[in-house]
């Protein structure tokens, strides 16, 4: 909450998606260099608090970072009766392959945040051989959607619950007073994941209901056939999932690397000597493991 954020200089591009939508990317002016895109988390931009200190770390390290905002979340509502959800890997795939036919360095690496990092990992396991990148970092990823959708609404997490419930119902509201919704619902009657989901989330993008969405866009049944080297950053005491909800050994390919921590939260992971001075180890993990491997 009280991390000095980043202000790195970047270039904004509007990306056009193949349905007529689009996304909008934002540039580190620093070319030449490997590309490594980031994925934001749920109702995330690059105001995120990781957003702005990850790319300058990147720079620093050597590399262009390139952060995807999702459809809807660059500040301006996309143009269809849609967004985007925790399974949609269309739309990284399509960024990913514009860059790699347009620019003098193809995409090297993504990094993904939380449902970003959901993304990654599901489209790395489905296209196993064929994923054209070199690798792979998840932070913080909901590993299983229904556990997830629990795990909000128990303690002090119902907090995070009440404000991203209350984002999203925000975006529905904005997008829908530009365009006619498809949905019959009354929004402000939602209150939890599983209901907006349920209500929303599903019926959007073609599902039949919320535990067909969950079940097919739940990225730990794609782990096993990753072929990319990945790296996985989670904490046992994320407040967005239940401990078990952690793959085990057996459930994620060789090419994966899981650095499980005790503590660190929700893409927290604030470590150092002093409270003045604090360190992100989340971060320093990254930038470790794609230095080692450029």
């Amino acid at each position: 909450m009280f991390r000095r954020r980043a202000a790195p200089d970047l270039s904004n591009q509007r990306f056009e998606l193949s349905d007529g939508d689009f996304v909008d990317l934002s540039w580190s002016r620093k070319t030449d260099r490997p590309v490594v895109i980031v994925l934001h988390g749920l109702e995330g931009s690059m105001q995120s608090h990781y957003a702005g200190n990850l790319m300058l770390a990147l720079e620093q390290a050597g590399f262009r970072p390139v952060f995807m905002h999702f459809r809807g979340c660059s500040g301006e509502p996309n143009r269809l009766p849609r967004s985007y959800h925790s399974g949609d890997t269309g739309d990284l795939e399509q960024v990913v392959e514009y860059i790699n036919h347009t620019s003098n360095r193809p995409v090297h690496a993504a990094i993904g945040f939380s449902l970003g990092g959901n993304v990654l990992l599901k489209w790395l396991g489905q296209t196993g051989d064929s994923n054209p990148l070199q690798f792979g970092v998840a932070v913080s990823v909901p590993f299983m959607l229904a556990d997830a959708a629990r795990r909000l609404q128990r303690g002090l997490s119902h907090m995070y619950e009440i404000h991203l419930i209350n984002s999203l119902k925000h975006s529905y509201t904005e997008k829908f007073k530009r365009i006619e919704s498809p949905l019959d619902v009354e929004i402000s009657r939602l209150k939890s994941f599983w209901e907006f989901d349920d209500k929303v989330t599903a019926p959007l993008h073609g599902f039949n209901g919320v535990e067909h969405y969950y079940n097919e866009s739940s990225c730990r049944q794609y782990l096993t056939n990753i072929k990319v080297p990945t790296r996985i950053i989670h904490a046992l005491d994320d407040p967005f999932m239940f401990s078990e909800t952690v793959p085990a050994d057996g459930e994620v390919s060789e090419n994966v690397e899981l650095l499980l921590a005790q503590n660190g939260g929700h893409v927290g992971f604030v470590s150092g000597k002093f409270p003045w001075k604090p360190e992100y180890w989340y971060e320093q993990k990254i930038v470790e493991f794609l230095m080692n491997n450029e």
